[in-house]
């Protein structure tokens, strides 16, 4: 699993799609470099942030850094075409509305076996590369098709699994899964025995607010294989340090209560919050790295700190007594 990432903390690019916001192209490409000069050397993409915005960007933030020190992780699943459309109208299910300040590019859904390849080759061009390392199958879940996911799974299973296997087989990418919000759709494609997916990216499903399920049905099997997990939104879209938001919607009072807890003890022991979350997720032996998503320069430098911060393990016991973690749980230090 380590062969394929080259360190814990990598760079998630959503908000370089204009993510909730619309960012100046020389902020977003200064966030990139300053993702460097930081040493992060994974960066993770999709066609869908910002409709090919985030990997326009990224290519020519990382155009002129030689292509052997770092690795790329994209998406599959939509195609970005030339015609327009209103980024207000897209139907993105629960994240409608996220990338309305992106290109008004039109994204089409496709996971077929010749979508596949088509989004591979458009991401190639806008990401400026000869290669990509990873491909997830992106959104195949409910929170973007509801009832309807486990038809868009079949349709992925017999197109975009047959085409990143043979990817995967023949070199031309070093590794592939899913890259969802929800913990099922990996479930059930582990459960299938002709697919040999290597990591899989689960937004927001192993974080300090909201791991039981994934700790409870997902991480074991993922360990067993030797499989790895990239956690994505390890902040739960900001809740964690202070944000009014979580899974892309303003937080109810129940997490924000949570938030207030946990925030109460990290002040007792001088823990900032975003160490806590980062530190956390990665002290399970299944997940190989977290990406916390950053649109300002400064940010970069707040994620590395927090993951190398000293946390006493006495935070830990505490978080564990007064119920904010699952007894289960593997903490840091070994706790």
């Amino acid at each position: 699993m380590n062969t394929l990432l080259p360190s814990k903390l990598g760079f998630g690019a959503a908000p370089l799609g204009n993510m909730f916001r619309d960012i100046p192209e020389q902020e977003a490409l200064a966030t990139v470099e300053a993702a460097w000069t930081a040493g992060i050397r994974y960066f993770d993409n999709a066609p869908l942030y910002g409709a090919g915005l985030a990997e326009l960007r990224m290519g020519e933030a990382l155009a002129g850094k030689p292509r052997d020190e770092y690795v790329i992780s994209t998406k599959v699943g939509r195609i970005i075409l030339d015609e327009v459309e209103s980024p207000q109208d897209r139907d993105l299910g629960e994240k409608s509305g996220v990338f309305q300040h992106g290109r008004p590019n039109k994204v089409v859904n496709d996971y077929s076996e010749d979508g596949t390849y088509r989004s591979i080759e458009a991401s190639l061009k806008r990401l400026r590369t000869d290669r990509i390392d990873i491909v997830f199958i992106h959104d195949l879940a409910q929170d973007f098709y509801g009832d309807r996911w486990i038809g868009v799974f079949e349709t992925a299973r017999l197109g975009a699994f047959k085409a990143l296997d043979r990817l995967k087989d023949e070199g031309v990418i070093k590794g592939w899964g899913l890259g969802v919000n929800h913990v099922e759709p990996i479930e059930l494609l582990l459960a299938l025995d002709e697919p040999h997916p290597n990591i899989f990216l689960l937004a927001g499903r192993y974080t300090l607010l909201d791991h039981d399920r994934a700790l409870q049905r997902l991480t074991p099997k993922v360990a067993e294989r030797g499989l790895g997990i990239v956690v994505g939104g390890p902040y739960s879209s900001g809740a964690l340090v202070g944000g009014p938001n979580f899974e892309y919607a303003p937080a109810s009072p129940a997490i924000l209560d949570k938030v207030a807890r946990i925030k109460a003890i990290a002040d007792r022991y001088e823990v900032g919050m975003k160490a806590a979350g980062l530190q956390f997720s990665l002290a399970n032996p299944a997940v190989a790295a977290v990406i916390p998503g950053a649109s300002r320069p400064g940010r970069i430098a707040e994620d590395r700190a927090a993951l190398e911060a000293v946390i006493p393990s006495d935070f830990w016991r505490e978080l564990r007594r007064a119920g904010l973690v699952h007894p289960a749980a593997p903490l840091p230090l070994g706790v």
